[in-house]
C-alpha cells in the first residue's frame, strides 16, 4: 500500500519486476545487431526486389517468414512480435511500412479485445468494493481509453513522409505504453491480486506496443543509414499536414500582458467574467478546436480541481501572475485518491497552453502523493508558471512538454512522469519533507528503451525553499528500468548531495539508466563524489548533450517559435 512506502511509487514486488526486467540488457545488445538487417529488408524495398518472383507458394511463405523475422529481431519480444505479424501477411514483396501499420493493428486488436471485459472481469473476480481500488480502476479504464486513441493517432497519418512523421509516431506509441503502465502501477498501489490480474490479461498488448516502438525506430535508424536514396525512395503514410504549431498569435499571445489579450473566456471570482471557475469555461470550448481558445483567469484563489479534456485542444489559460491566479485542491493518496486523478490542473487535450498562473496542492507533506499539475498534453508549454506541492508535485505523465521561467516546489519525486519535456530557466525549489524523508527533484518513468522519453533540465537554478533545513536532497533516483535525466548548464546550490542520485530501493540500480551531468556550476554541481553507477555519465560531449535539447529531444524546432517574443534555446 502506497502508506507503507516513504517514496510512494513502487512497492516490493514492483522492485522484483524492475529487477527482472534487467535481464533484456543482454538482448539489447543483440537487437543492436539485429537491426542491421532490417536494413537488408528495407534495401530490397528502394530497389523493389520482390521476395518471391517464381509463383512458389512454399517459396513465397519462407520469403515472409524471413522478412517477418528479420524485422522482428530488433525487437524485445520477437516471438510475441513473429507469432502475431506472420498470419496476417500475405504477400511475399514485404514492406517494412506494412509491417508497422500491422504491428500497431495487432495492438489496437489486443487492447481493444481486453479493455472492454477485463476490468470487469477483475472486479467481479476479487469482489473489489473499497474506494482506493474502485478510483484506481476508474483511472484504468480511463488510461486504457488514452493508449487506444494514441494507437488509432498512428494509424491516422496518411501521405506524410515517413522521415517527416518519426518523432510524431514514436511520441505517441511512447504514451500509448505509458498508458499502460500507469494502469498497472494505480492498480498496484490499490490491489496487488487485481493489479498482477489485468498484468496477466494485458501482458500482450504491453508487448506488441514495445514492439511496434522498436519496429518504427528500427526502420527510422535504418532510414537515416541508407541516407538519401532510402530517404527519397521508402515509405510515405497519406494526407496529413505537419503543424506549425505554436503560431506567431500564439507567440504574441505568450509575451502580451494579460490586460493586452481579447480572450474567448473570462472567468472571475468577482462576477465580473462571465465565469466564476475555470471548469465552467472549459465546457464552452469547442471539441477537438483547431484555433487558439483563450480563457483569462483573472486574479484569486479558485478551489477546484480542473480537468482540461482529451477533445478540447489548442486551449490557452492566461492568468494575473504565478503568485496572483492561483487554482487549488487537496486531494492526496492518503485520503484514497490514486496518484493520477490526485492533480489540482490535469491537462489531456492537445497544443495546450498556459501563462502567468499558479498552480497549488494544499494536501501537505504527510498526506504522500498530491499532484499539483499533470500533464499529458502533446504539444504542451508553460510559461511564468508556479507549481507547488511536497511529493510528486509535477507528474509529466506523457508526450512532448516544455517549461520555461516557472518556479516548481516539491519534496520527493517532485518532477516525475515518463514524458519528453525540457525544463528551461525554471527556479527548481526543493522544501522540507516530513522527518526521515530525503528529497529527490526527479523520478524518470521510461520502461522501454525505444521510448523517445526523458526529463532534460537546461539553464536551470536549483536552491532550496526559504523552509528547507537539514535534509539531503538528491537530482533523482530511477523509478523504472530506463530511467532518463539530464542536467545541463544548471546552477545548483549546495542543498545537492554531493553523492549526487539516490537508488530508488536498497542499493540495487538498474545498469540500463541514463543520468548526465553536463556543464552544470555551482557548489552543488561537483562530482568528484558522485555515485558510481554504471548509467550515471558525468562525462558527456557536446554532441551528446545537444540530443536532449529543445531541438533535438522534443523536435520544439517543429512545434515551438523560432522567433518573436517568446524566447527558448534551440540547442545548447
Amino acid at each position: 500500500m502506497a502508506s507503507l512506502n516513504p517514496y510512494g511509487k513502487l512497492n516490493e514486488s514492483d522492485q522484483e519486476r524492475l529487477e527482472s526486467h534487467r535481464k533484456t540488457r543482454r538482448r539489447i545488445t543483440t537487437i543492436g545487431l539485429s537491426s542491421i538487417v532490417i536494413v537488408a529488408v528495407i534495401v530490397a524495398t528502394v530497389v523493389g526486389v520482390s521476395h518471391s518472383k517464381n509463383g512458389n507458394s512454399g517459396g513465397e511463405n519462407q520469403s515472409i517468414s524471413s522478412s517477418i523475422k528479420a524485422i522482428c529481431n530488433v525487437t524485445l519480444y520477437p516471438d510475441s512480435c513473429y507469432n502475431s505479424l506472420f498470419p496476417l501477411v500475405k504477400s511475399g514483396n514485404v514492406h517494412p511500412e506494412d509491417i508497422f501499420k500491422l504491428s500497431v493493428q495487432v495492438v489496437i486488436n489486443e487492447l481493444t479485445k481486453i479493455s472492454n471485459n477485463v476490468i470487469e472481469n477483475g472486479i467481479k473476480k476479487f469482489n473489489v468494493s473499497d474506494k482506493m481500488t474502485l478510483a484506481a480502476i476508474e483511472s484504468c479504464q480511463e488510461l486504457l481509453s488514452l493508449s487506444l486513441d494514441h494507437l488509432n493517432k498512428t494509424l491516422s497519418l496518411k501521405d506524410m513522409k515517413l522521415l517527416e512523421a518519426f518523432d510524431d509516431l514514436r511520441t505517441w506509441l511512447s504514451s500509448a505504453g505509458t498508458y499502460q503502465q500507469t494502469c498497472l502501477d494505480g492498480l498496484n498501489n490499490a490491489s496487488i491480486a487485481l493489479s498482477s490480474f489485468v498484468d496477466q490479461n494485458i501482458k500482450n498488448s504491453t508487448e506488441y506496443t514495445s514492439n511496434s516502438l522498436a519496429i518504427i525506430s528500427s526502420i527510422q535508424d535504418s532510414i537515416d543509414a541508407l541516407g538519401a536514396i532510402g530517404r527519397r525512395r521508402l515509405m510515405s503514410f497519406e494526407d496529413v499536414e505537419v503543424p506549425n504549431w505554436l503560431s506567431f498569435k500564439d507567440r504574441k499571445l505568450l509575451h502580451n500582458p494579460s490586460s493586452n489579450i481579447k480572450a474567448d473566456a473570462v472567468v472571475a471570482k468577482d462576477g465580473s467574467g462571465k465565469y466564476k471557475t475555470i471548469t465552467d469555461a472549459l465546457k464552452d470550448v469547442p471539441d477537438n478546436n483547431n484555433t487558439r481558445f483563450v480563457i483569462y483567469v483573472k486574479e484569486g484563489v479558485y478551489v477546484e480541481n480542473v480537468r482540461v479534456e482529451k477533445t478540447k485542444w489548442n486551449v490557452m489559460i492566461v492568468g494575473d501572475g504565478m503568485n496572483l491566479t492561483i487554482v487549488s485542491s487537496s486531494l492526496n493518496v492518503i485520503d484514497g485518491t490514486p496518484t493520477f486523478q490526485s492533480a489540482t490542473f490535469a491537462v489531456f487535450g492537445q497544443g495546450f497552453i498556459a501563462r502567468d498562473i499558479g498552480f497549488l496542492n494544499t494536501a501537505g507533506a504527510a498526506k504522500q502523493q498530491a499532484v499539483a499539475l499533470l500533464s499529458t498534453s502533446d504539444l504542451s508549454v508553460f510559461y511564468r508558471c508556479s507549481i507547488d506541492a511536497f511529493q510528486d508535485t509535477l507528474y509529466v505523465h506523457s508526450n512532448r512538454q516544455f517549461y520555461r521561467e516557472c518556479n516548481i516546489s516539491g519534496t520527493v519525486d517532485f518532477i516525475f512522469g515518463n514524458s519528453a519535456v525540457v525544463f528551461q530557466n525554471c527556479n527548481i525549489l526543493p522544501k522540507n519533507p516530513t522527518p526521515g524523508q530525503q528529497n529527490t527533484i526527479t523520478a524518470q518513468g521510461k520502461i522501454d528503451p525505444n521510448q523517445n522519453t526523458g526529463i532534460s533540465i537546461q539553464n536551470c537554478t536549483i536552491l532550496p525553499s526559504r523552509n528547507l533545513t537539514g535534509v539531503s536532497t538528491f537530482l533523482g533516483r530511477p523509478w523504472k528500468n530506463y530511467s532518463t535525466t539530464v542536467f545541463i548548464q544548471t546552477m545548483m546550490g549546495n542543498l545537492i548531495d554531493p553523492k549526487g542520485w539516490l537508488p530508488w530501493m536498497g542499493a540495487a540500480v538498474p545498469e540500463t539508466i541514463y543520468y548526465a551531468e553536463f556543464q552544470n556550476f555551482g557548489p552543488g554541481a561537483l562530482t568528484s563524489n558522485r555515485v558510481k553507477w554504471t548509467g550515471l555519465k558525468l562525462d558527456i560531449s557536446t554532441t551528446e548533450a545537444k540530443k536532449f535539447t529543445v531541438k533535438s529531444f522534443i523536435n520544439g524546432d517543429k512545434w515551438l517559435p523560432a522567433a518573436g517574443n517568446i524566447s527558448f534555446k534551440s540547442g545548447l
